[in-house]
């Protein structure tokens, strides 16, 4: 009970108290949020800790231990990984391991005092060794030297100072690789090829400073006459003032001058800058009218390809609502299959508006499906009509099966409505082929199913130019044109190929596997 002592209240005006009082403070803060996330590393659950309930929790009961005579606690690794290695799983070892020591410093001191510091510094060893294995550097290096450089200078630091003087000389290394990495990539410059031309997108970064001012200014000043900029601040942040008056004065003052466009989007109300975009990104009766029918082609071939490889282009759909709201001014008519793998509009990176998409199962045609291409083409004014199948098709799949089948489409599927499907592309299965179909090996089956897929979008492509008298002289006049493709769903690339009768074979295409014709 002689430990047990009040605070002394005549210190209040000693600037020492306080000094001492801040920095061990901000030592035990540090110690514990450090410790705490090493101790969520060690626990098998991976269970995570809220560090500002325990931040709190510390913070009251050093300031109780203070008014009884005691000295701060933190949190410890050692006790921690204790802890955990003698099964502890819940709450309750809190509990029960402060009690230990409790009891331990209070009724065994002499037998605590025995134990050879050197042991002690052992279990610190041992302990210190599993938080920072090679294992753990070996990581650190594979993630580059902007990760392993802070790393291995904060852990030198706190090795050669102390916990508060290392982890703060690590704080400063990191900001320092931050602040250099942001200034080498102040933002990111992407070439975007949209329906009205092309159009430089600059994303800002999240944090835009004073040291990116130079960088953003060789951006504007590498812009050629008629060129149109986006500047795209939507991860941004923090603006510097300075760069906002930059960016104002170009946008006011130099653009116009120099015959630039510049549109702004995804600044915050905070930078006083009005977001505007400029240039068009869907379709429109003026853009609709200049386009010829192989531009268009060009335009689709373009999009799938930014599809291909994850460049789609940054669109504004709520603007595009607005703008379609009151007319629409398609560019094409695209007949392809329900199969969910195929949506029309993402694997060609196109917007509201842009083109008219029929679906039906297999891609075939019918009178209704002629009468909506006829208005696309007649009355909408669309300049294209494509024709796409895919790769492992259902309905396909289903029509080759039942080839050689002696049920009928209803009693072999269960849908009561789908046999005109599956007849409709029965007649580019050849049916000494079909019949063979159970000698073929899992591709080469696969391969022939694919096969067939093509086939019938070259039969769609001449059904249509028989049956529609309006689509065959809006061909031939030059004024639209039409052709088929396939769509693979593996890579997600679209191969066109032109209207080709249905007994001839496709370019680069084999014979049908397990038909020596």
């Amino acid at each position: 009970m002689g430990f047990l002592r009040l605070p002394d209240f005549s210190q209040w005006s000693n600037p020492a108290v306080y000094t001492a009082g801040f920095t061990i403070a901000v030592v035990a803060s540090l110690e514990t949020l450090v410790n705490l996330e090493a101790i969520d590393k060690l626990d098998p659950r991976l269970r995570p800790s809220p560090p500002s309930r325990e931040l709190l929790a510390q913070g009251i009961g050093n300031v109780l231990v203070g008014l009884i005579g005691g000295i701060p606690v933190t949190s410890v690794i050692v006790r921690g990984s204790v802890s955990i290695n003698a099964g502890g799983q819940t709450k309750l070892v809190t509990i029960v391991h402060g009690l230990l020591l409790l009891v331990s410093v209070m009724f065994l001191p002499v037998w605590l005092n025995l134990i050879p510091l050197s042991c002690l510094a052992a279990i610190l060893l041992v302990t210190g060794f599993k938080l920072v294995s090679p294992a753990l550097v070996r990581q650190m290096w594979s993630e580059g030297r902007y990760q392993f450089a802070p790393f291995v200078l904060t852990v030198v630091s706190i090795v050669l100072t102390d916990l508060l003087i290392g982890v703060g000389i690590g704080i400063a290394i990191s900001l320092a690789f931050v602040l250099s990495s942001n200034l080498r990539r102040p933002q990111r410059c992407i070439v975007e090829q949209h329906l009205g031309g092309k159009v430089l997108h600059v994303e800002l970064a999240n944090q835009v400073s004073f040291l990116n001012r130079a960088a953003l200014d060789q951006v504007f000043n590498s812009i050629a006459r008629g060129d149109h900029i986006l500047l795209d601040a939507q991860n941004t942040v923090y603006i510097d003032p300075d760069i906002l008056s930059m960016i104002r004065e170009f946008q006011q003052k130099v653009a116009p001058v120099r015959g630039v466009q510049v549109s702004l989007r995804g600044f915050r109300d905070k930078f006083k800058l009005r977001n505007e975009l400029q240039y068009v990104e869907y379709s429109t009766r003026d853009l609709q009218g200049l386009l010829t029918p192989a531009q268009v082609l060009q335009i689709l071939k373009d999009g799938n390809e930014r599809f291909r490889s994850g460049q789609r282009l940054t669109r504004d759909l709520g603007r595009q609502l607005q703008a379609t709201a009151l007319g629409q001014h398609p560019l094409a008519v695209v007949l392809s299959c329900i199969d969910s793998r195929t949506p029309t509009e993402l694997i060609f990176d196109l917007g509201l508006g842009d083109i008219f998409s029929i679906r039906i199962a297999g891609n075939i045609t019918s009178p209704k499906v002629l009468g909506s291409m006829e208005y696309g083409c007649v009355v909408a004014g669309a300049k294209l009509i494509v024709i796409i199948g895919h790769t492992q098709c259902g309905a396909v799949t289903a029509a080759v099966n039942l080839a050689s089948s002696q049920e009928n489409v209803e009693q072999a599927t269960g849908c009561q409505h789908l046999e005109p499907i599956i007849h409709e592309i029965q007649h580019v299965i050849d049916p000494q082929s079909a019949s063979r179909l159970e000698h073929l090996t899992a591709d080469e089956k696969t391969d022939f199913v694919n096969m067939v897929a093509r086939r019938n979008v070259i039969h769609s492509v001449a059904l249509i130019m028989q049956q529609s008298r309006t689509i065959n002289r809006l061909v031939q006049e030059g004024r639209i044109e039409m052709l088929g493709a396939m769509y693979d769903v593996v890579t997600g690339r679209i191969e066109f190929f032109p209207h080709e009768t249905v007994g001839q074979p496709l370019p680069g295409e084999g014979p049908v596997p397990g038909d020596e014709s």
